[in-house]
C-alpha cells in the first residue's frame, strides 16, 4: 500500500471513517464530490482548508480500498 499520510482514522472522528488530516471531510465525501462533477478548484473552494493534496491522496486511497480484497480465513 501506498503511504497515505494524509488520511486518518479516529473512532471520534466521523464515525471512525477515512478522513483528512482529522478534519471532518472524509474520503467518501470527496471521491463523492470529484465522482458527481465537481473539479479540483470547485472542491478547495468550497473546502478552503482543504490542498490540492489532499484531494490526490483521498482519490488513490478511495482508488486502493475499491482493489482491496478481503478473504476469509479458512482452517
Amino acid at each position: 500500500m501506498k503511504r497515505y499520510d494524509r488520511i486518518t482514522f479516529d473512532p471520534n472522528v466521523m464515525g471512525g471513517k477515512p478522513c483528512i488530516r482529522g478534519l471532518r471531510v472524509t474520503v467518501g465525501m470527496v471521491a463523492g464530490l470529484v465522482a458527481t462533477g465537481h473539479g479540483r478548484e470547485a472542491i478547495l473552494a468550497l473546502y478552503p482548508y482543504l490542498e490540492p493534496e489532499d484531494i490526490d491522496q483521498a482519490l488513490g486511497y478511495a482508488a486502493w480500498r475499491v482493489e482491496e480484497v478481503e478473504l476469509p480465513l479458512v482452517a
